[in-house]
C-alpha cells in the first residue's frame, strides 16, 4: 500500500491503517520515549498513549505529510506527562526529599527519534549486524559465530548499513555544521 494511501486510511481512523503505522514508527517512538525518561516500562506506556492519541487525533492529520514530526510531537508531550506523573510519586524513602532529573534535550531526543527512524529503514540482515555490533558490543567475529554466517558477509552488512544510515542521517550533520 502506498504511504498515501495508508495516510489517508489513517485520517479516517481506519483500524488497520493505524495498526500499520504502529508498525512503522512504534520503534521511533519507543526510543524518544526511553531516552526521555531512561524506563522501559514508562517508554511503552508512551508509545501506546502516543498512538490512541493520534489515532483520537487522526481527522485532524493531514496525509499530504510526514507522520513522523507529528507523532514525535505527540510521544514528546506524552513523555513530558509521564516525567511529571512519576516526578510527583518518586521520593528518597530515607529523607523525603524528592528526586530530579534533568529531562533530555528536545535536540537530543530529535536525534534518537531521527537515527531509530532511520535504523528502521535498514533490511533485516544489516539491522542485525548493526543490533549485535553496536547494541550488544559484539566483535564481527563474535557476530558471525552468532548468526552463523562467515565474517565477510558481516563486514560487508556492516559496511553496507553504516553508508546508508550515513546517507539517512546526513541532514543531521548538516544541521550541526
Amino acid at each position: 500500500m502506498t504511504d498515501q494511501r495508508l495516510l489517508r486510511r489513517f485520517r479516517t481512523g481506519d483500524a488497520e491503517a493505524v495498526r500499520q503505522l504502529y508498525g512503522r514508527y512504534g520503534r521511533a517512538v519507543f526510543t524518544v520515549a526511553y531516552r526521555s525518561l531512561g524506563d522501559r516500562g514508562l517508554a511503552e506506556e508512551v508509545v501506546q498513549q502516543t498512538f490512541l492519541q493520534a489515532w483520537r487525533a487522526a481527522d485532524r492529520f493531514d496525509p499530504e505529510k510526514d507522520p513522523g514530526p507529528w507523532l514525535y510531537a505527540i510521544a514528546r508531550r506524552a513523555a513530558v506527562d509521564a516525567y511529571r506523573r512519576e516526578r510527583r510519586h518518586r521520593v528518597d524513602r530515607d529523607d523525603d526529599t524528592e528526586i530530579v532529573a534533568l529531562p533530555p534535550s528536545f535536540e537530543g531526543m530529535w536525534e534518537a527519534w531521527e537515527v531509530r527512524s532511520a535504523l528502521d529503514k535498514l533490511t533485516e540482515d544489516e539491522k542485525t549486524v548493526i543490533e549485535a555490533t553496536h547494541y550488544r558490543g559484539l566483535t564481527h567475529e563474535e557476530t558471525a559465530e552468532q548468526l552463523g554466517i562467515p565474517v565477510g558477509t558481516v563486514k560487508s552488512r556492516s559496511h553496507r548499513a553504516h553508508r546508508r544510515l550515513a546517507e539517512l542521517l546526513a541532514h543531521l550533520r548538516e544541521a550541526s555544521a
